[in-house]
């Protein structure tokens, strides 16, 4: 089974960090869906999670993210699904201090506006769940 690690960030607004993936994207071309990627051989969820933000967004952290949940997604018929380790922490950044290092853009979109974005299959599994979560209102609270 495929493992991927996402981060879902969320800026002092509430707005959520979304990429914008072009038509080269091997998974889900053409769709918006959060920083994150394949988990190497060897390496933990949250390794991966740290290390996919940084290498999409230029955004290290060292500490921060916070578990969310796990999604079983399938990307392709007959293929069996992959499972997405789900990550979220607040920045305390704007669009200007993203790196966008892949996909058309990488920015921080409005709870609104996002839903209505063509997604990703494991974003549309996971953000409205997420907007309507306790994590999230804690992370906007806090704010």
């Amino acid at each position: 089974m495929q493992r991927f690690a996402s981060v879902i960030a969320v800026d002092r607004r509430g707005w959520l960090l979304l990429q914008e993936r072009d038509e080269h994207a091997r998974i889900d071309p053409e769709t918006w869906g959060f920083p994150g990627g394949h988990v190497d051989a060897g390496e933990s969820d949250l390794a991966a999670a740290y290390r996919e933000l940084a290498e999409e967004t230029g955004v290290r952290l060292t500490d921060g993210l916070a578990w969310w949940r796990e999604d079983r997604v399938t990307y392709r018929e007959g293929e069996p699904a992959g499972r997405v380790a789900l990550f979220v922490c607040g920045l305390d950044l704007s669009d200007a201090d993203i790196e966008c290092h892949e996909g058309r853009q990488m920015v921080f979109v409005s709870p609104e506006r996002a839903l209505e974005l063509p997604l990703t299959r494991s974003a549309a599994l996971a953000l409205a769940d997420f907007l309507g979560s306790d994590q999230y209102r804690r992370l906007t609270e806090a704010r």
